[in-house]
């Protein structure tokens, strides 16, 4: 079995050491567009390393030949190119990246080359579809689905009380992409930041909640239901800081001219975020929870599942990169064992609906510490 990890950033190396460690005898081969990088991260593996151009995707799909298995860990912007690329390829593949493109639209072509594309596979979009699908395997109807998932610093630091653990680009994406959302069984589109609410998260206690576009394929999979949303959580405070970025427009992508030269405003402000919010003596957490209602055998019913996981000191692993990167990496080595038969576009949520592969994937995380608590109220409350 020889697999490409496309991606060597915090994320992307997490799930190469994984797979290095949980199957022995496959080759494993990362990719990045720094060669230091990609020769860094393959020689803590004992893997071979080679360069790739995310941007050009002939560039990701000569990269892909000869190989059984990829993962793709790169930011969002350039996501979509590289599932094309292994569609093309004929590769089966995992992607975690957020892209704004509909990965579903993928799923003919992918079906007629007989492979196997799992996107947003990480914690939220991935787990936290998982755990809807699975919740929705324990009843009969669902109709309300509800997702609240942040990864925050284990405390509030100035200035946004936010830490930078994965792409500057794809947490920039998360404030301005417009949100779907299902309210009174009709998808709604609303702005990013919006929907803002105080909740009490256990362990750690009041947080800031608002709409982001983590729904993704779950609108097309949940069709019918009443009301289903996501929102990411934040120290208090966060969203009236980040809004002001976003209204000066640092967040906009159309290049403005600096001294003769044409700069992205995100690309810039990304840049930014990573070196002054980059703050590895500073853990951070992943808090999750997932709240699924409807009925069973006439009687309502709510599925509750939580989630907090933090930064592992030991092996210096953030706990955005174990849930996001562990999760992958485990429904990597699901498929490279041929526990995912289906071919096409498989959304996450599909795993979770099969209660025998996923309970797979959550002993897994289990043995890596990632511990996912359900609680189940016969009441329906």
């Amino acid at each position: 079995m020889r697999i490409i990890v496309i991606g060597c950033g915090k994320i992307g190396s997490t799930i190469a050491k994984d797979l290095s460690e949980a199957l022995a005898e496959a080759e494993i081969t990362v990719a990045d567009k720094r060669p230091e990088t990609a020769e860094r991260v393959a020689s803590t593996v004992g893997g071979e390393w080679t360069t790739v151009d995310a941007s050009d995707r002939g560039s990701i799909a000569q990269a892909l030949r000869g190989f059984d298995l990829a993962v793709g860990a790169l930011p969002g912007d350039y996501g979509y190119g590289a599932m094309e690329a292994a569609v093309e390829a004929g590769v089966d593949m995992v992607d975690v990246s957020y892209t704004p493109e509909n990965p579903l639209t993928l799923d003919g072509e992918a079906r007629r080359r007989g492979m196997t594309l799992i996107p947003d596979c990480g914690v939220a979009p991935g787990l936290s579809n998982m755990l809807v699908g699975y919740g929705a395997s324990k009843l009969d109807e669902v109709r309300e689905a509800h997702i609240l998932v942040g990864g925050i610093p284990e405390r509030m630091v100035p200035p946004l009380g936010y830490t930078i653990t994965w792409s500057a680009e794809g947490l920039i994406d998360e404030y301005v992409r417009p949100v779907h959302i299902v309210e009174g069984g009709r998808v709604l589109e609303v702005p990013a930041l919006s929907g803002l609410e105080e909740v009490e998260f256990p362990g750690l206690g009041r947080l800031e909640a608002f709409y982001t576009d983590g729904l993704r394929t779950l609108i097309d999979t949940f069709r019918g239901v009443e009301s289903m949303y996501e929102k990411t959580l934040r120290y208090p405070g966060h969203v009236e800081r980040v809004r002001l970025l976003r209204e000066l427009g640092l967040f906009d992508e159309e290049p403005i001219e600096v001294d003769g030269v044409e700069v992205s405003p995100k690309l810039f402000t990304a840049r930014l975020l990573e070196r002054h919010l980059r703050m590895p003596e500073v853990g951070d957490l992943l808090a999750m929870m997932v709240e699924v209602k409807g009925v069973k055998a006439g009687e309502g019913r709510t599925i509750r599942f939580h989630l907090l996981d933090r930064y592992d000191r030991v092996r210096g692993v953030t706990a955005m990169a174990r849930t996001t990167g562990y999760t992958a990496s485990i429904v990597a080595q699901l498929l490279a064992k041929g526990r995912v038969e289906e071919r096409g576009v498989v959304p996450p949520e599909r795993l979770g609906l099969r209660p025998q592969v996923f309970e797979e994937i959550l002993m897994e995380l289990r043995r890596r510490g990632v511990e996912v608590v359900e609680q189940v109220d016969e009441a329906g409350g």
